[in-house]
């Protein structure tokens, strides 16, 4: 400029794609406010399914379409859940049966005593493996599993919780392989992914790698930098030994879901890729019914599993959380859901879950890391509550939800909380 006056950037509107049904109008709009700040580098996916119905598809940013598969990291955990709640259903799992009791070698280091329900409200104490565990083995569930075996818990198992971030997935993994024979990557794909066509996989295939787009790291403000350099994570913290980052070399976490090993072997704790639209698919067939078959989980089950087991302060992390049975009680996150609403965040900032007192199926999933974003990236404390009022208003003009899901949410409201 001539006068000298210093050029101001000029931000190119960024296009929202995909589609809504009408009433649902705001949550794209909201979205769109999300893809032009938050999510415009790298791009986001929103998928809603309201009684079965996919009633949000919507996609925008750079280098995302609908049909791009993202690394949706602790994601999987959710389905890592969903399978087992699958099992506890059938009988093939009692959740207050002791781990060894499946898994002998467990018992070592005074973890005999530690239940099923226990483990998957993480309350092990096996956070870690002393001294780290190698990129390879982070790859292979039964390989983790065998080095935890005769890990020492890090607290009394049972006692307290803490997240076990890498580790939740061949824990559980293991009890399911002593107990049927098969792993849950096996079982989720037989029972849930191939029967619903689900765009979300525990194991991509190969022929499908054109679609994955790869992660891609934070880029914090200075601000957000600022913060991370005050609160370094201390190499002997519990911290670093659940998020790997005492091993040599520490875990790289962008890296992981970049792997093709990791994406073909599907480690449960963190290892799935999908879609939004895959990922709310496979929730829809939580919350309600889908393609004309009942849900996956029957009332007392999902009961069972929405309760919250542990809550108050997490050792791990030092934050406030709560934690069901392998599922995160969303409800504590976002107030706007009921107490049966079920789902896992992953680290990029993806949040995904199943409420099924109002029949909604949420996915939000992000490439690019966002600041903080473990438990979910900030704008799903946006999105979350637009598609909640757009159901209400839809559910409102066509008359009242049945009472059964009325009355397992009164129960669950007057059982109590187990508290570390």
């Amino acid at each position: 400029m001539s006068d000298g006056q210093a050029q101001v950037p000029v931000r190119v509107p960024v296009r929202v794609h995909g589609t809504v049904e009408p009433g649902f109008e705001s949550v794209r709009e909201e979205f769109a406010t999300v893809v032009a700040n938050e999510a415009r580098d790298g791009g986001a996916q929103l998928a809603v399914h309201h009684h079965g119905r996919l009633v949000v598809d919507l996609w925008g940013g750079d280098g995302v379409d609908g049909d791009s598969l993202l690394g949706l990291y602790s994601s999987s955990k959710g389905a890592m859940a969903l399978v087992t709640a699958l099992l506890v259903q059938d009988g093939v799992l009692d959740l207050d049966r002791e781990v060894a009791s499946w898994w002998p070698e467990f018992a070592a280091e005074g973890k005999e005593g530690l239940t099923l329900r226990e483990l998957l409200a993480h309350r092990s104490g096996v956070i870690g493996a002393d001294g780290g565990l190698s990129v390879e083995e982070l790859a292979d569930d039964r390989a983790v599993a065998a080095r935890l075996a005769g890990q020492r818990p890090f607290w009394k198992p049972g006692t307290a919780h803490g997240y076990h971030a890498l580790v939740i997935g061949p824990l559980v993994g293991e009890v399911v392989v002593r107990a049927t024979g098969r792993t849950i990557q096996e079982l989720f794909e037989e029972r849930v992914r191939a029967p619903y066509g689900l765009d979300y996989y525990l194991g991509l295939p190969e022929e499908l790698e054109p679609r994955f787009r790869t992660a891609l790291p934070m880029r914090p403000t200075p601000a957000e930098r600022a913060l991370l350099a005050e609160n370094p994570i201390a190499p002997d913290s519990l911290m670093a030994v659940a998020f790997n980052f005492h091993a040599d070399p520490p875990f790289d976490i962008v890296g992981y879901a970049n792997s093709r090993t990791v994406r073909a072997r599907a480690p449960i704790s963190g290892g799935g890729v999908g879609s939004a639209r895959g990922l709310s698919r496979m929730y829809a067939a939580v919350a309600g019914e889908l393609d004309g078959r009942a849900p996956l989980l029957k009332p007392d089950t999902l009961a069972e599993v929405s309760r919250i087991h542990s809550s108050g302060q997490d050792l791990v992390t030092g934050s406030t959380n709560a934690f069901g049975l392998g599922f995160v009680p969303l409800a504590t996150r976002h107030p706007v859901l009921s107490p049966l609403a079920v789902g896992h965040s992953g680290a990029p900032g993806s949040q995904a879950f199943a409420d099924p007192a109002t029949g909604l199926a949420y996915s939000y999933a992000r490439r690019r890391f966002g600041f903080a974003a473990g438990p979910g990236a900030a704008e799903n404390d946006r999105l979350i509550p637009a598609v909640v009022a757009a159901a209400t208003r839809r559910d409102e003009a066509s008359g009242p939800a049945g009472e059964p899901f009325d009355m397992i949410v009164r129960c669950i409201e007057r059982t109590p909380r187990r508290t570390t």
